[in-house]
């Protein structure tokens, strides 16, 4: 058996800092004053549950954008199609239906809260009977052959 001095010890492998203190500012210090190399870098959001950050910028952005909106359909087209709906004897539901979309587009389009969308405004249309868009609102739609 070989002879051992209990009075050394054998050092294989040294363990840096740990986690939480290579973290730690005073560790940090440290190890600038002795001249090791030190990256530090502050993550966005670190440590914290914040996805959707406000920035100092939201306000601005807010002030510039106010005027951008998207145009709603004028209540003269949503008494258009409630008074054509009405002629018909549909309810909104009943309109809803005819044309593939909910109840609750009807309302919007009638009270004017919705933004208006071609594919749907030429459904309604063709259900009512009624043209929404154009100069020619109100009048009816002819039905014959389609130009090319």
């Amino acid at each position: 058996m070989a002879e051992s001095d209990w009075d050394t010890a054998t050092v294989l492998r040294k363990k840096g800092p740990m986690a939480a203190q290579a973290k730690s500012k005073q560790a940090t210090l440290a190890a600038q004053r002795r001249g090791e190399d030190v990256e530090t870098s502050k993550k966005w959001a670190a440590g914290q549950n914040k996805q959707h950050s406000i920035t100092k910028n939201t306000a601005k952005l807010d002030r510039e954008t106010e005027e951008l909106h998207h145009d709603r359909v004028t209540l003269d087209v949503g008494k258009v199609i409630q008074q054509g709906r009405q002629s018909k004897g549909l309810t909104q539901k009943d309109l809803a239906t005819k044309i593939n979309e909910k109840p609750q587009v009807i309302a919007d389009y009638e009270s004017g809260r919705a933004i208006p969308n071609d594919r749907v405004l030429g459904k309604i249309e063709q259900a009512i009977g009624l043209k929404l868009r154009g100069k020619d609102i109100r009048k009816p739609i002819e039905k014959g052959p389609r130009a090319k």
